[in-house]
């Protein structure tokens, strides 16, 4: 993916994330519409929408459950069933935790999108062969981008990697209950950073973490293009999809 400075790099991961979050719920509205115009039944559709997503939202529930056992947080019920909240959406799953401090509330919070990143960028490096897609864009080299997009196909069992990377790519970000201990975390960071910074040690507190910095931001831009890659390729289908059936019922109606 190349080398990226860190404002650069914050840039870029900015700019892959925010099409990304967008993508994914205009995505998962055209398969609900789609599933609906087929089934005519919320309820069935709803049921074929959680079926199609369980790997990922198994490997979401699993991850949140996991690290409150790590961080010894008590945990009660574990769901990977549909249901309908009052604000008229639609809840996968869910792990019941107890309460616990800011800090362990915010990891466990974050857990799916750490075990899920690792796994989309595994799986799209190894499986999928998508770097060599993205070098392709990053060096503007058109006919070796196709060259590699004809022959992904081919590889050994593409199309369970491809379902299994996306499933978990759509399910990977926290929901808003497990972003809640985010805002008081982030605020205490920038605060402790900028007493360091009065202190004095913020110049070798910066070049330290600086490194660190970097690498998980590019790590976050590979996830990111992944990620916003594969919903890109299904989004023009379930949208042709729709607009067919949608198209039917107004000639049959």
């Amino acid at each position: 993916m190349g080398e990226f400075s860190f404002w650069g790099g914050l840039a870029w991961l900015f700019a892959l994330t925010v099409p990304l979050l967008y993508l994914q719920r205009q995505l998962h509205r055209e398969i609900q519409l789609t599933f609906f115009l087929i089934t005519r039944h919320p309820t069935i559709t709803m049921g074929i929408f959680a079926l199609l997503f369980l790997p990922g939202v198994f490997l979401h529930e699993i991850s949140h459950l996991i690290m409150a056992w790590i961080l010894r947080v008590p945990t009660g019920r574990l769901s990977l069933l549909p249901r309908f909240l009052p604000d008229g959406k639609v809840q996968l799953g869910f792990v019941e935790t107890d309460p616990s401090d800011i800090f362990r509330d915010a990891l466990i919070g974050a857990a799916p999108l750490i075990t899920g990143g690792i796994l989309v960028a595994y799986l799209g490096a190894t499986r999928l062969g998508m770097l060599p897609l993205f070098e392709a864009i990053r060096t503007y080299n058109t006919d070796l981008f196709w060259a590699y997009l004809i022959t992904l196909p081919e590889l050994p069992d593409f199309w369970l990697w491809f379902y299994l990377t996306f499933t978990i790519s759509t399910t990977m970000f926290p929901s808003e209950s497990d972003r809640r201990a985010w805002l008081p975390v982030l605020g205490i960071a920038c605060g402790m950073g900028g007493l360091a910074w009065l202190s004095g040690v913020g110049g070798w507190l910066s070049s330290t973490l600086a490194p660190l910095f970097s690498q998980a931001i590019q790590a976050g831009i590979i996830i990111s293009a992944i990620s916003l890659a594969l919903h890109l390729l299904l989004w023009f289908p379930f949208r042709f999809l729709r607009a067919i059936f949608q198209g039917n019922m107004k000639i049959i109606q």
